[in-house]
């Protein structure tokens, strides 16, 4: 199942357009795309045989397919060449933070820039499906809805400022957590632990691995996560991100006003952003 937020509305997305999911199911499943986690399991299950009526998609219509998570968890130096690129160790325990819920956009758009030291950084984002906790590893993608694209835009000057650094704030401006284009559920992947992820500036990649490399995978984070908080419907992860950040670079490269930024995982689809300057 392949699901999007479509004019503000829960969309089914199909091969051929998309289907109001409110509409065609005699208002069973309510037209907020948060309604979506309220019984993912029996939205999942009627997909299978939803009525026909698609309309085209315009990606210009689409919003954030989880426009209000109420937790955003994201992990630092998940990728082992990333941590080498940064100067830092591999951690030996998942780093957690969050991007605060304001930042959250859609998969298409602009982006304002504070100042001139923003990074990028792609990630895969896993979307919880069920009330977790304590699950075992083993058991962890049962307690997942589906994974879509993320891009973790980041202030280096404000997420290294002071001691200890801000990364939560320096990476919570507003529009600095896009994801979409679509969620897609566990099942339409052939491995989901093994998804190629980039990012694209001007036509240039920039980033380009495969989400095998994780240090700790998609089941380890849910699992360790678990242990420790309640993990709620809706609620989302940012898993990381590989090497080939500005801030790897020598000297450092940050985004510049007009700028184009891709977004591509695999499966999932893809995000595009124009760097603005301040208004």
């Amino acid at each position: 199942m392949r699901i999007a937020n479509l004019d503000g509305r829960l969309a089914l997305i199909t091969p051929d357009g998309a289907i109001d999911v409110h509409r065609a199911s005699d208002g069973r499943f309510g037209p907020d795309p948060m309604s979506a986690f309220d019984d993912w399991d029996a939205l999942l299950e009627w997909s299978e045989s939803a009525p026909s009526g698609a309309e085209p998609v315009d990606p210009a219509r689409l919003g954030p397919p989880v426009p209000r998570p109420r937790q955003i968890f994201a992990i630092g130096l998940n990728y082992v060449r990333h941590a080498v690129e940064s100067g830092l160790p591999v951690p030996t325990v998942p780093l957690v933070f969050t991007k605060f819920a304001s930042a959250i956009a859609g998969p298409v758009g602009e982006v304002a820039l504070p100042g001139s030291s923003v990074d990028w950084e792609v990630e895969l984002v896993v979307v919880i499906g069920r009330e977790t906790r304590e699950v075992d590893e083993s058991d962890a993608w049962a307690h997942v809805a589906g994974l879509t694209a993320g891009q973790d835009f980041s202030d280096r000057q404000l997420q290294n400022a002071g001691s200890p650094p801000q990364f939560s704030l320096g990476k919570s401006y507003p529009g600095f957590a896009p994801i979409g284009p679509e969620l897609v559920s566990v099942d339409e992947f052939a491995d989901p632990d093994d998804l190629r992820v980039t990012t694209i500036i001007d036509s240039e990649v920039r980033q380009d691995s495969r989400t095998s490399d994780l240090v700790f995978s998609v089941p380890q984070l849910v699992a360790y996560l678990s242990r420790i908080v309640t993990l709620l419907p809706g609620d989302l992860i940012f898993t990381g991100t590989p090497e080939g950040v500005g801030l790897g670079q020598t000297p450092p490269v940050y985004l510049r006003e007009g700028q184009v930024v891709e977004t591509v995982i695999e499966g999932i689809g893809s995000l595009r952003h124009v760097m603005r300057g301040q208004r």
